[in-house]
């Protein structure tokens, strides 16, 4: 069983939190990762992009020209896709861009992403983080003390608690979430995991089985 340190807001290491070997401890999937990052960016994209064929744009619909006799090519429209004003060839079209992934494969890759950080050590376990009031310089002290600022730093509780959201969304490269909503992009898209023991256990509660 992995054993991280567990610290308090201050920074102070108050004891050891054993974590699930079936969740924080196992080998780490590197092909799995990657076609859950990549899932998982397709799935953000909106597809709503969309061109005009020659048949959607306006005008067009007299012959430029005669077809004999000008010396110049002969021309049906002059929304032709070679003319300025016409219509795009190949261009986007509404689509969908989403990927599905096996249940199985989802829950294997964020294992692997968790067991990443306790691997290179880019996790912190906290016994809990809470503010009294919304405030963007006290979560910053609180990250200076876990030694987690100054770097990409994603911040994960059990429930949402709007007083670290509003603190914590105007640092540069500090995000938080919920257990709930946890996902391997964002874990690997930030180096640094500073979780609540709270959360810690919410995760294992649904992964470990």
């Amino acid at each position: 069983m992995p054993m991280v340190p567990l610290y308090n807001v201050s920074g102070e290491q108050i004891g050891e939190i054993e974590l699930n070997e079936s969740v924080f401890g196992i080998d780490v999937h590197q092909s799995v990762l990657h076609d859950a990052v990549v899932a998982y960016l397709a799935n953000q994209r909106q597809g709503t992009h969309d061109t005009k064929t020659r048949g959607e744009v306006r005008g067009g619909g007299r012959k430029p020209w005669r077809q004999k006799g000008t010396g110049r090519a002969r021309a049906g429209s002059s929304r032709s896709p070679i003319w300025k004003g016409g219509g795009i060839v190949f261009g986007p079209h509404p689509r969908d861009y989403s990927i599905k992934l096996p249940k199985r494969v989802r829950r294997l890759a964020i294992k692997s992403a968790l067991s990443s950080k306790v691997e290179s050590g880019n996790i912190i376990v906290l016994d809990q983080l809470s503010l009294e009031i919304p405030k963007t310089k006290e979560m910053i002290r609180i990250l200076d003390n876990i030694k987690a600022s100054g770097s990409k730093a994603l911040l994960v509780t059990a429930a949402v608690d709007e007083n670290v959201v509003k603190s914590a969304r105007n640092i540069d490269g500090v995000k938080s979430t919920t257990a709930s909503f946890l996902n391997v992009y964002d874990i690997m898209a930030h180096q640094t995991l500073v979780i609540t023991r709270d959360a810690v256990t919410k995760v294992e509660e649904v992964l470990a089985n």
